[in-house]
Order: structure tokens, then sequence, then C-alpha cells
């Protein structure tokens, strides 16, 4: 399997030609990196009117191996070969290397870049990826890959630091400037040892080929004065408010992460970056931001291919419950406003949104009865919204990384009445929404004044909640949250409600019924009475529910189903020889299909077909022949086994391959009137041209594709031509697309086709 490393961009503030100055510093060895003890010159050559300069080295690391790694190898340095071209015209500096030792069984590519920076012409920018791919290696794969991804993230980390290290000797020299190549004069080249016999040892021809490529430093000591490390951070912070204010629409800055994401390791960032990448590719620059896909990172312990599955499966479940327009569109009911025990209280000492819940004071029952689970979710889920906006807010006022919040929750008064079965399923289908949907934004939970019986509730809902969840859980019984190690570590006094011993006040609410005529109902509403102090907590004191508000069960039932429905997309299953087919009558040529549609599960070919006949009545078969059932989807066919492709009917599009995870949306012109077929199809993967057997690969493939069913959730309308504004690579009469979580993206409309499909 190959490995594959992206490093965020990096940005000097210096011009190209002094950054260039400092890089050649680095040659033949460099003492801030002892593991590069050797480089010698193969091959150099400069063009006519000197703007460019090309030079291959040859160089020998002494890789921070396992001894008994090295003795089983025979070697005791590892070398490879660099290339490196400078145009001095473009201004770019393109290095690629490879191993030279062991390349027979392992090989490293790496490619880094220099260039100016596309907004400053006065600064550089620095970009390095690397790739890895072990086929054997005398049975130490895993402890090669350990070396080698080690010894990359420590290039990356130190990178930075040694370039600047030779800027500051350049500037201690008296070179502050070097003047830009021009095409009337060659540009003097700097001196620089042209062979190793500065250098340790002497490097012999090679017998075996090596492991291990590398452009910059390792996990060594240096020697960087303080003043010197003073004067990076310096550029650092300098850049974060000049260089960005947001992300960048393709790639990734290091200051940037730094600033709005956080210290992330090399091979962190790494993760994000080709993530980030791959759900640009899928999603067609519909992507969430950089601070949302982190948060699945982090809850797959940066393993990629785990939490790209849980992020698409998320960003399916937004788009299909429109929850990106739930701050817009959701309006909490008055019981709700009046009895829910919980809201937003400014701030933690870490700057993060606090979210203050009394649970002991909430009559859980009551507000199941009155409004049932489905609304009680779209509640919780209404909070997190908000809580995500809160994130995004203090980010910015307090100029560091905040991606996650504290909540308080106040035990008193918690009883076996909290512990009433239906409100528990309903508290354990909440956590398992939340838990699926918004990981890590939990930072700190602190528990307060837990009583006997909550033992018996953390039974019940501990086995729902993810491992690195409870540990964030701080729990105190009693008035133990008053003393050392309590509140007042977390949460400044002043912001602590005087219910707990803080100065800040609650208001003081009055519940006052009034009728409503409608309904034939007595609605109590709260009225803030006073509140006493400068800062005030506007968390209501609860109560009961009255049972003039309760509804019946029929009631609860269809509003549940209707909050459940209140979607505009569909969802299919597709199996092996039963495709799901959609049915569009076309009356005037030139009208417009439109889809959206994202795959959930599995693979399939998109097809688009037309017909003169009406197809059969549908025919469902949920089914069928397997024996399997697809709550939540269906399966219809349309197309009678009995056509004949190009006589009763004819495909008007060339069939689409969607691999799972991918969002496909696009629009066909219609150029007759009938009627028109939408095919999702199972995807047979093909088999090897040279043998009648399936590969390896096809097998697998297969296999993970549970009782070859697929599933897809997809949207389509039908628009007149007169509406019809040009090709689109997203549906604007559609409310699909990530509003609260994407940053803002532009897409093309360039197209003058009949029909356009992407991805």
């Amino acid at each position: 399997m190959v490995q594959k490393y992206q490093s965020p961009v990096r940005v000097y503030k210096h011009p190209f030609e002094l950054v260039m100055a400092a890089y050649e510093r680095r040659f033949p060895t460099c003492h801030l990196i002892p593991m590069f003890v050797a480089s010698d010159v193969m091959d150099e050559e400069t063009s006519a009117d000197g703007s460019t300069h090309r030079i291959e080295r040859r160089c020998a690391l002494d890789v921070d191996a396992p001894r008994l790694l090295k003795r089983i190898a025979g070697v005791d340095y590892v070398y490879f070969i660099q290339k490196n071209t400078l145009n001095r015209k473009e201004r770019t500096l393109h290095i690629e290397s490879h191993n030279e030792t062991f390349s027979n069984r392992v090989i490293i590519h790496e490619t880094c870049c220099y260039s100016v920076h596309p907004e400053n012409e006065d600064w550089t920018c620095f970009e390095q990826s690397a790739s890895l791919d072990i086929k054997s290696f005398f049975g130490f794969e895993s402890t090669v890959e350990k070396v080698a991804m080690k010894q990359y993230a420590n290039s990356i980390k130190k990178g930075k630091e040694i370039i600047e290290y030779y800027l500051k000797e350049l500037e201690e020299d008296g070179i502050i400037h070097v003047p830009r190549w021009t095409p009337s004069s060659m540009p003097p080249l700097l001196p620089r040892p042209t062979s190793l016999s500065t250098s340790p040892p002497v490097l012999p021809k090679p017998t075996v080929t090596p492991a291990v490529s590398i452009q910059q430093p390792t996990d060594a000591k240096d020697n960087i004065s303080q003043d010197n490390k003073q004067d990076g951070s310096g550029l650092q912070a300098d850049s974060l408010a000049d260089i960005m204010a947001g992300t960048p629409e393709d790639k990734l800055d290091a200051d940037y992460i730094k600033r709005y994401l956080g210290d992330l390791t090399p091979l962190q960032e790494s993760c994000l970056i080709r993530l980030r990448k791959w759900l640009q590719e899928t999603h067609k620059g519909k992507i969430p931001k950089d601070e949302h896909i982190l948060r699945f990172l982090r809850a797959r312990d940066f393993n990629i291919d785990k939490a790209r599955e849980i992020l698409c499966q998320s960003l399916t479940w937004r788009k299909q419950h429109q929850v990106d327009y739930l701050l817009e569109t959701w309006s909490s009911p008055q019981v709700l406003q009046d009895y829910y025990t919980g809201g937003w209280h400014h701030h933690d000492r870490d700057g993060r949104p606090l979210y203050i819940l009394r649970l002991g004071q909430m009559d859980t029952k009551g507000l199941v009865r009155a409004l049932g689970e489905e609304s009680l979710l779209r509640h919780v889920l209404s909070i997190n919204e908000e809580g995500l906006r809160r994130c995004e807010e203090n980010t910015k006022v307090f100029g560091q990384p905040i991606s996650c919040w504290t909540c308080l929750v106040d035990l008193e008064g918690l009883n076996m009445r909290h512990l009433w079965r239906p409100g528990v399923k309903a508290l354990l289908r909440i956590i398992e929404v939340v838990e699926a949907n918004y990981p890590e934004t939990l930072g700190r939970l602190l528990i307060l004044r837990a009583p006997r019986v909550f033992p018996v509730l953390w039974t019940l809902v501990s086995p729902f909640i993810d491992e690195n969840t409870r540990k964030k859980f701080l729990i105190y019984a009693g008035n133990d949250y008053q003393g050392p190690g309590g509140l007042v570590d977390y949460i400044d006094k002043e912001i602590i409600p005087d219910f707990l011993g803080g100065e800040c006040m609650v208001s003081v609410w009055r519940h006052e019924p009034s009728v409503d005529r409608e309904r034939d109902w007595i609605v109590h509403h709260s009225v803030c009475v006073f509140t006493l102090s400068r800062r005030q907590c506007e968390v209501p004191d609860g109560g009961l529910v009255p049972k003039s508000m309760y509804r019946t069960a029929e009631e609860l039932e269809n509003e549940d189903v209707r909050l459940w429905t209140e979607t505009i997309y569909q969802s299919a299953s597709i199996f092996k020889g039963a495709p799901h087919e959609v049915l569009i009558e076309i009356i005037d040529a030139s009208s417009v299909i439109t889809w959206d549609f994202d795959m959930c599960k599995g693979d399939v070919v998109f097809n688009i077909y037309h017909s003169k006949r009406a197809p059969q009545a549908p025919r469902k078969d949920p089914l069928g022949a397997h024996g399997i059932t697809s709550p939540g989807g269906n399966n219809v066919q349309l197309i009678d086994k009995s056509w004949t492709l190009g006589q009763d009917y004819s495909m008007v599009e060339s069939p689409l391959t969607c691999k799972e995870g991918e969002s496909v949306q696009g629009s066909h012109i219609t150029r007759w009137p009938g009627f028109y077929i939408l095919q999702w199809k199972f995807h047979n993967m093909p088999a090897c041209s040279a043998t009648n057997l399936p590969r390896m690969d096809d097998v697998l493939a297969t296999l993970q594709v549970s009782s070859h069913k697929c599933k897809v959730m997809y949207y389509t309308e039908l628009l007149g031509s007169e509406d019809f504004r040009g090709s689109m690579t997203s549906l604007e009469s559609s409310h699909s697309g990530f509003s609260q979580l994407s940053a803002a993206t532009t897409s093309s409309s360039q197209s003058q086709a009949s029909s356009m499909i992407s991805r």
C-alpha cells in the first residue's frame, strides 16, 4: 500500500532570491541536521541566458533507525538522489528526490517547491509532499514505515526554522538583498563546496539500493539561538493576520492552520489536507469547513478511511434533513422556551462557549408528553448548530482556535422521575444522533451535585457515549465543586450563576397563562420579572409542564412522522439485478431535468433513457429474490424486461460511474417530448481482461458491498426552458450543499452543451 503525505503551504516573509541564498547554505552539510552527513554534486548545468540552473546531488543520511535493522540491512548510511531545478525567471525552485538505497524494496518519492507568494511578490511559499511504498523489507515493513513517517514529520517540523536560521545568518553577514534575475546579465553563483572533502564519510559507489529520501531535517537538537526563535515566532505572528483571513480555496497555509485550527503534527496536517482534497474532488467544492473536517479526523484518531466514512454519512444526514438551515427555519415552541432548563451562558476560562443545563429541574416527562421525541431532537440539534456558530465567533474574538464548548450540568433535583422509560429512550436517541454528527465538539462536561440516583442514569447512557468523550467528564458530588479543583478552575466566578455559589444572578421568571383559542388550550408563558447583576444568566428555572399542554399519543406520532419525513430528498436501495428508476414525463421539448444525489453506500452506474412509450406501472421490489428489506428506502423498476435498447428506448447520456461517498449534481436539456427515465444501477466490477477469473481487488470490493446492496439519496426537479439559466454545478432551486459548514465557494457555469453531469 502506498502511503502519501502532504504538508501545508509554509510562508517566508522574505523575497524568493534571498530564500534561495539561504537554502544554498545548507549544502554540502548542515550542522543543524546531524543525520545529513554528506552530499556530492553529480551533475550541474546552467542555461545559456542563466535563467535556469539544474543540479543533481547524491546525499547520505545517517537514519535514526534501530541498530538491529541497520545490521540486517547491511548499511550504515542511506543514500538518495536529489534533483533541483531553479528557474530564476519564473522565480521557482522544484526539487525531486528519491531513494537509491533499497529502491527494489522501498520506494520513496518526494517533491518540494519554492515559489513566489500569489498575493505578495516579496514573500516566498514552500510546499512539500511525499509518497512511501514498502514492497518488502526482511519482515520489518512496519518498522521501516514508522521510521520513514517519523523522519518525514521531523523534517517538516524543523524545515522552516533552518531556513530562517540561514536567513538570519545572511543578515549578520550583511546580505539583506539579492537582486532579481534579468536577461541582460548572468547572476553570480554563490560560492559552494563541490565535493565531500569537508564531510566525515566518503561516499562509496552504491552496491545495494536504499530507503529514505528527505529534503528537510530530522529530530536532532539544533543550535538555533533564542533570538532566532523569537524572530521566527514574530514572523509567524505577523503573517497570521496578513497572509490569511480565511481558508484558501485549494490549499492550506501553515500559519492559517495554527491560527484557526491549532497546533497539528505534520502527519495530522497531511491527513487534513488529503481528506479535504478528496472532498473537493467528490463534492464539487461544496465541502465543510476545515474545523468540521478536523473534528471527524480527531474522532477517529486521524485514520483517514474511518473519518471519511463517518463524515460522508454525516454530510448526507445533514443534507437529507436540511440541518444546515435549522437555525433559520426552526423556531422553538413556547413550551420549550418556558420549561427547557438549558441555555448558553458566556464562556469558560479557555474562551469556549459555555452551555448550562439544569437537568435536575427539568420535567422530562412533561416535555416528551407535550412535544414528542422529534421536537426535542430538533431543539438539541439547534443548540449544537448554535454551538458551532459560537465557536467560530469566539475564535475571532479571542484570537485562538476554539472548536468545542464546555457544558455544565446541574443535577440537583434529579430523582427516579427522570428515569421515566420514554424519556430515557428519547435521551439515548439524542445522544446517538449527536455523537454521530457532532464529534469532538464537547471540550469538557462538568456534572455538579450528582445525587445517589445518578449512577443508575450513568449506567444507562454511558455505553452510548464515545470513550474519548467520556474522558472529558468531571463529576462532582454534593458541594465538592466549590473546593479546590472545582468550578472556579474552569469558569470565572463572576460568570458562575448564583445558584452554584457564583456572582451571576439568574433572571427571575414568572409563568403567566394565556388562552390559545385555535386549539382551545391554556398556554403558560414565562415572563422575566427582574435581574440583579451586571451579568445575568438566562437559563429558565423550569418547573412542571402543565398537563393541559400534554398531547395524545396519536398527535405526537403524527408530529414525529411529519418532522422526520420533512425533506426534499428520497432514499432508494439498488440491488444486483434490480436498479432503481425514476420516471419524468416531458410535454414540452427543451425542458430541463435536474438532479442531485449522494451515494450513501456502494457504487452505481447512473443512466438517463428516453422512450416514446409509457413504461409499465412502477414495480416495487423491496424484497424480491433477495429476502432483504430496505428501511427508509425503496426500489422501483420501470423498464420492461422485454424492451430492447435502441428500439423501445434509447440512452441520451453516457453512463456515469458513481463511487461511494460521492455527491453528484447535474442537468439535462431534453430534445424530445416523451418519457425520460433516470436509472441507478448496481456497478459490477470488470473482470481481468487476460483471464475469466476476477481480480482479487474485485473480489474484495464485492465483499464490502453487503448483500450486493447500494443506497442512494436523491432529489430531482423539472424546470421549464424559460427558467433555465445555463448549465449548473449545483441545483440553485433546491436546498443542497452545506451552507453552515462550508466556506464560500464559487461554481463554474461555462458549458453550452445540451447536458451536463458534475461531481
